[in-house]
């Protein structure tokens, strides 16, 4: 079969020359001609399938030509229908191609990697310029800053050089020169002494309290009266366990004297409505 290997041969170099052409495409961004036109050259035949675009109809190779030229924006060029059209035509075993279908690949993906370029956001970089506004008066400010900030810089220098020969002195006064210190008793007197002390040992301000009110009976006591009374009267409303109170803190803490029973088990409580009487029954375990 010498003939059948020798066109798989033939075969396999055209493909790999496709493979070229697409991984140096790839690797190449700054030239966007290159990149299109190392995929497109010497390929009589490939690429003849037509495409149907609102802005463009006729042949991919040609329209190929016109990104290439910048006579068509790549944003507006649907790389999916592209996609679709060369499906249909490959769909057709006769007209299937493997080195087509390798350069179709190598072009959509630099189409692709074009138009990923155009749709995203290119860094900007702030020129001292946009930074000052084109403000002469802004640009003399930040000048008269610039020059005040120098002459600070230069100051400190000077500064820390000078007292780098300094160095603190750790060791205490020698005793010859102790009468030299001034007496840090000398301005005190008893009198003074007597001021100080006074307003040091002055007893705090009492609070007034007249306004809070002083709690005269505890939970304790109000469950020591109502487990008395519901042992003599087994069941009884809460409006007569309550009819002796002077005062509403009275009736307040009685009523947690019943929950504090009831939480116990020792009686239940039952109300027939919202804001009807409260029945308040003995149960068998307090009895």
């Amino acid at each position: 079969m010498p003939g059948l290997h020798e066109r798989a041969r033939a075969r396999s170099g055209r493909v790999g020359a496709a493979g070229d052409g697409f991984a140096a495409a790839s690797r190449e961004r700054p030239g966007t001609r290159a990149k299109i036109g190392r995929v497109t050259e010497d390929r009589t035949g490939v690429g003849e399938f037509a495409v149907e675009l609102p802005m463009y109809s006729g042949p991919f190779r040609l329209l190929a030509e016109l990104l290439l030229g910048h006579r068509i924006d790549v944003c507006d060029v649907p790389v999916a229908q592209v996609t679709d059209a060369f499906l249909a035509h490959a769909a057709d075993a006769e007209r299937w191609d493997l080195e087509e279908a390798t350069w179709f690949v190598a072009v959509g993906a630099t189409l692709l990697e074009l138009k990923v370029g155009r749709l995203m956001p290119k860094p900007t970089e702030q020129s001292e310029e946009d930074m000052l506004g084109g403000s002469p008066d802004l640009a003399y400010a930040r000048s008269l800053e610039l020059a005040a900030f120098r002459r600070v810089a230069v100051d400190l220098a000077v500064r820390f050089e000078d007292n780098a020969r300094y160095f603190r002195r750790e060791a205490g006064p020698p005793e010859e020169f102790a009468h030299l210190y001034p007496d840090v008793m000398e301005q005190v007197t008893p009198e003074a002494l007597a001021r100080v002390a006074a307003i040091a040992l002055r007893p705090p301000p009492l609070v007034d309290l007249s306004h809070v009110q002083p709690v005269r009976v505890t939970v304790a006591e109000a469950l020591a009266t109502m487990r008395d009374r519901m042992a003599s009267l087994g069941t009884a409303r809460f409006r007569e366990l309550v009819a002796d109170c002077e005062e509403r803190i009275h009736v307040v803490v009685r009523f947690l004297a019943l929950l504090e029973m009831y939480r116990e088990g020792q009686i239940d409580l039952s109300q027939a409505g919202t804001f009807g009487e409260i029945e308040v029954r003995l149960t068998e375990v307090a009895a």
